[in-house]
């Protein structure tokens, strides 16, 4: 189940970073610039994906796990083959269009796969191997694009999915049985729509800020159109009596502490994949494949870190372990701000181990006390949730540091010191050096208050209660680890 729930995620998360890389081909194949519709081919996914996470988690919830994972395999797998023969722009966009909703489906069912499998005590170490194989789909993804598409071409970055999904698709269909559910209780149409739309807008605007102008009237309309609907969505679901997203989950300690601390932790992190780039890039001036080694360690840390913090979680619960980490990852923050022009390559490594250990000791007994406060019939709203956050986390840790960075000047000043360095005289550059260092040392800190904030939602949520059913799914856990039936 595990392996199942894990190449599933992986083949998501790695298609949403494996573009990346690829996109100037894909542009030159179509004869656009890289700016424009072309972006659609990343934002698209991202925002339907976004937009559908919390309508298929309760799908999830209602229908069974079975049925959404089979169907988001056969949208994904499709999708990715549409996206390979894809002839022209429109075409090609609709084609991710199409392949984030197959990736929705996926994501919505993934971590509720996994809490079910595994009893209490096992369910932390396995939610943190889920966590090496999505951090590994993010972290190979741009490497990974970038041979394929040099070997071959940038539409087997889409068609390598095709086996893989097919046989995801079967063991799907061999290995994952369900009780057929009798009473799957009514879905909220009104709610699913405002929340999609909410969502959808949310994730737009702030992918499309930087681009537009933040006060620009299309962003801002964008936005509040966005806002309007996500309040409307939150007041639809107050009234009704089968909700998308039961509002009463939030009034849970353990899970609004875990929900909100991951939130801004993701808010704080996920910057750092975004801004080291231009710093080794521009302002060191590396190639794109010594910057890709670099930026590593965190990934490594991460990957590494995860399975023995649920470990340690299985034992000991996450109350203390999730501020630990996500404090760790905060220093880690403030200590990739200190890079300056001249700091070395294993000052760079160290930090960025420093951050990835903290994040991997936070993010498997956080996910744990998150699935672990929901209750059965809502595991798929649960995963369909963090899933939502984790996009929308992202998406505004992208546009805030992206914001600082570009307010402070330190945008371009890393453009004038990647095209024209050569031109320039010393105390030219020294200028437009200590420019950049200030706007990314400026974005950084605001992520690392970002974090901070997580770790005081962390330490207010108090003990985890044991969830009404665990004892007896050890029981069976046992039963069926002696042979019996």
């Amino acid at each position: 189940m595990l392996a199942l729930a894990g190449t599933a995620a992986f083949m998501t998360t790695l298609d949403a970073s494996i573009v990346n890389i690829s996109l100037p081909a894909i542009a030159h194949t179509f004869g656009v610039a890289l700016t424009g519709t072309i972006e659609w081919v990343i934002i698209g996914y991202l925002v339907i994906s976004g937009a559908c996470l919390l309508s298929l988690g309760r799908l999830a919830d209602m229908l069974g796990r079975r049925p959404i994972l089979i169907a988001g395999l056969v949208v994904f797998t499709v999708g990715s083959a549409l996206c390979g023969a894809a002839t022209t722009l429109p075409s090609l966009v609709g084609a991710r269009l199409f392949q984030g909703l197959g990736a929705s489906m996926i994501f919505a069912v993934n971590l509720a796969m996994i809490s079910h499998a595994f009893p209490p005590s096992e369910r932390g170490r396995a939610l943190g191997l889920n966590s090496v194989i999505v951090s590994l789909g993010v972290s190979v993804g741009p490497s990974l694009g970038g041979f394929i598409t040099q070997a071959l071409s940038w539409r087997w970055i889409f068609y390598v999915n095709v086996p893989v999904g097919a046989a995801a698709l079967l063991a799907a269909i061999n290995i994952l049985h369900e009780r057929r559910r009798r009473n799957p209780g009514r879905f909220d149409p009104v709610g699913a729509g405002l929340l999609a739309v909410g969502l959808a807008g949310l994730t737009l605007g702030l992918s499309f800020g930087q681009e537009w102008g933040w006060l620009s009237p299309r962003l801002i309309a964008t936005l509040v159109v966005g806002l309007a609907a996500l309040v409307a969505g939150v007041v639809v679901e107050g009234a009704v009596p089968a909700p998308i997203i039961d509002l009463s989950l939030l009034r849970k300690r353990v899970f609004s502490s875990a929900i909100v601390s991951f939130l801004v932790s993701q808010l704080g992190l996920f910057a750092v994949g975004f801004l080291l780039p231009f710093y080794l890039e521009q302002l060191r001036g590396f190639s794109a494949e010594r910057a890709g080694l670099l930026l590593t360690p965190f990934s490594i840390a991460l990957g590494a870190t995860s399975p023995f913090s649920g470990m340690l979680a299985d034992r000991f619960g996450s109350r203390w372990l999730s501020p630990l980490g996500l404090a760790v990852a905060t220093a880690g923050l403030l200590s990739l701000a200190q890079l300056g022009p001249h700091t070395s390559g294993f000052g760079v490594i160290w930090r960025l181990a420093l951050a990835g250990f903290g994040q991997a000791i936070f993010m498997s007994p956080n996910t744990r006390a998150l699935m672990g406060a929901a209750p059965r019939t809502q595991q798929g709203a649960a995963s369909g949730l963090l899933a939502t956050a984790r996009t929308v986390g992202q998406s505004l840790s992208v546009a805030l540091a992206g914001a600082v960075f570009a307010i402070l000047g330190g945008a371009a000043a890393g453009a004038a010191l990647a095209t024209g360095a050569q031109h320039l005289a010393a105390g030219q550059v020294a200028a437009l050096q200590h420019t950049f260092v200030s706007g990314f040392r400026g974005a950084l800190l605001i992520c690392a208050a970002c974090a901070a904030v997580g770790v005081a939602a962390s330490l207010l949520r108090g003990e985890e209660q044991p969830r009404a059913g665990d004892a007896a799914l050890e029981a069976a856990a046992a039963l069926e680890a002696s042979g019996h039936p």
